[in-house]
């Protein structure tokens, strides 16, 4: 007896902001990108969080970075990393360096596999999701 299978037709899961992450968030659905720094370490810290990371020092303000970087790593994942993305194809998922320091982990877009390298340079793409009420940051090519 065979039996067959339907994905079901799920939905991409999407973030949902906190009190917290509200600044970040805020700032994508305004096409910029707003991190924190600290002071007191002289450095942008992501993600957010209440205290700064090794002192616990609460200077932590959110500012404005270009968004701007470099592609730390990636991964061309060919098989649904859960099912909500079984529809989606192949993913690029990423890890790029803001050129103010931290790592963020994203999606590269706009790219075919074979011109993805390491140490590249990339930019900012706000994807709106008004469904969600939702702005994601993903990454491209800077050229």
């Amino acid at each position: 007896m065979s039996t067959s299978y339907t994905l079901p037709d799920l939905q991409r899961p999407m973030p949902v902001p906190t009190p917290l992450t509200k600044p970040f968030w805020d700032a994508l659905a305004e096409h910029r990108i707003r991190i924190q720094y600290s002071p007191s370490l002289g450095e942008y810290i992501f993600y957010p969080r209440p205290l700064a990371p090794g002192t616990l020092a609460d200077d932590l303000e959110w500012r404005e970075i270009s968004g701007a970087g470099t592609l730390y790593t990636y991964t061309v994942s060919t098989r649904p990393v859960a099912p909500h993305f079984a529809k989606e194809g192949t993913l690029v998922l990423a890890v790029v360096q803001w050129d103010e320091g931290p790592k963020f982990s994203t999606e590269l877009v706009n790219v075919a596999h074979d011109d993805i390298e390491v140490g590249m340079r990339v930019k900012p793409v706000f994807c709106d999701y008004p469904e969600a009420g939702i702005t994601m940051l993903r990454y491209e090519p800077e050229n």
